[in-house]
This record gives C-alpha cells, structure tokens and sequence, in this order.
C-alpha cells in the first residue's frame, strides 16, 4: 500500500526532478563549492571515466562559458541542452520521461562518449597531452 501511494506521487511530482537537476547544475556553476559526486572509477584508478568533468562542464554551459565548458568535456554544451530541453518537455508534458522518446539519440550518446573518452586516454597516455584535466597527474616539485 504504502508502495503504491509513493509510486503515484512520485509519478505525479517526477517531472520537476529534471528541472531541479538542471537548476542545480546552474547554481553548481555560480558556487563550485556545492556538494556533488565524485568519480568512483577515477578515485580508485586514476583514470578518468568517460563522464568525467561532464558535471563541471555542463554547468558552465549553463552559465553561458562555452569556451570553458568545451576545455573540461566536449559534451558539456550538448548535456546542457539536453538537460533545458529534458527539463521543459517533462514540465509540459508532466512525466519524468517525455513520451515516444526514442532509443537512438541515448545509444548515439553512449558511443559519442565511449569515442571521446578513448581520445582523450590516447592523447593523455598515449602522446602525452592533456587529453583530460589533470590527466595525467602532473608531477610533483
């Protein structure tokens, strides 16, 4: 029972999650400060995972730095967009997930970032660039 009443308020409020996701973002980049996620695969590794500085990166993007946005994730722009398109689609439409979304542009997404993360590996190992910020580490003294 108490399932049932959490799934329907939750089917009934889970439109305004996009759009505090996306204005969370926007204050995140007016206050860095703000408490956010860690990247588990680069904290135990060192190697930065394919969404690494993504989060940064959009919320640049929101605040209009494109220039900074594309030097921490070249998918930052496009995140934010996503994100403003995700976030006035599920007002209007009330639901979390705008309906007849198809499947393509989330595995065109998949394999863009699987692409972009093998680039900047290969730049930042490979050829010693810096292919992602603070990859690799820059040595001490």
């Amino acid at each position: 029972m108490a399932r049932t009443v959490f799934l329907s308020r939750f089917r009934r409020s889970g439109s305004i999650l996009p759009a505090g996701l996306t204005g969370y973002l926007w204050l995140k980049g007016a206050h860095p400060l703000l408490p956010g996620f860690s990247c588990p695969l680069r904290a135990l590794t060192g190697i930065p995972c394919p969404t690494c500085f993504l989060t940064r990166a959009t919320a640049a993007a929101l605040h209009g730095d494109l220039s900074g946005s594309l030097q921490l994730h070249a998918f930052g722009p496009l995140a934010a967009t996503a994100l403003l398109w995700w976030s006035i689609t599920a007002v209007r439409q009330r639901r979390l997930l705008p309906a007849d979304l198809p499947a393509w542009p989330l595995g065109l997404t998949a394999v863009g970032l699987l692409a972009y993360w093998i680039l900047r590996l290969v730049l930042s190992v490979g050829l010693g660039l810096q292919g992602s910020p603070g990859f690799p580490a820059e040595p001490a003294g």
